[in-house]
């Protein structure tokens, strides 16, 4: 089985050479590059191709948010995929690096094992949004005004006309941070059908992850989470 490539982006050298360590401790990956802010991890990740990046979203110059922007925006990059580094689970930039690409998010304190589960995810595609993440991205969201009056939240409106009644109801499950196989067991069907209908919701809404799916159902109105 070919290794997941890990690219590290975080402006201290200490933290990077923690994560080198734990991550080429696992048989199944291996760190390919190691960036001390976002210009150097854009350039890295086109020169490495990794499969995913940590990058920690607070760095001197280029930031990772701006990184995640642009190698989100390189058709090149398409199959890199980004977990963002936070001090805090639920970040003021959370939102924004998700809008921009990224797969999801962990806090620095997570637990070793924490960190390499994220990894894997990550690389399989999925979303890496954690029960108490996903309550912290609809805080954060609803706080900074987003929802359905928003021109960006108008055209993903007039994009869900294309979904079919099972597609949304399948984005309504994902946007509540549940996986294929909890979705499957909810609407009784199999896995497989979810994740087809799933896809097909990427396409048709213009995701690039399930992550995004989460962010657009926020703000289509599709979802509407009570606050708390």
């Amino acid at each position: 089985m070919t290794p997941i490539k890990v690219l590290l982006a975080d402006d201290q050298a200490l933290l990077r050479s923690a994560f080198r360590v734990l991550v080429d401790s696992e048989p199944d990956m291996r760190v390919v590059g190691e960036a001390a802010d976002g210009a150097e991890a854009v350039e890295l990740a086109r020169s490495t191709l990794a499969d995913v990046v940590l990058m920690d979203i607070r760095m001197p110059g280029t930031d990772g948010l701006a990184a995640t922007r642009m190698i989100s925006a390189d058709p090149d990059l398409a199959g890199v995929r980004i977990v963002m580094l936070t001090t805090f689970e639920v970040d003021e930039y959370v939102v924004q690096s998700l809008r921009a690409g990224a797969s999801g998010f962990l806090g620095k304190g997570a637990e070793p094992d924490e960190l390499l589960n994220a990894i894997r995810v990550a690389a399989a595609g999925e979303a890496l949004l954690s029960p108490v993440a996903t309550k912290g991205l609809i805080a954060s969201f609803l706080a900074q005004g987003g929802g359905a009056d928003d021109p960006e939240g108008t055209e993903y409106t007039e994009r869900l006309a294309a979904l079919t009644g099972r597609e949304r109801e399948v984005l309504v499950q994902v946007a509540g941070g549940h996986s294929n196989d909890q979705i499957a067991d909810r609407l009784v069907v199999s896995p497989l059908t979810v994740k087809t209908h799933v896809n097909r919701a990427m396409a048709k809404l213009g995701a690039r992850d399930r992550a995004q799916l989460v962010v657009i159902a926020y703000e289509s109105g599709l979802v509407r989470p009570r606050v708390e």
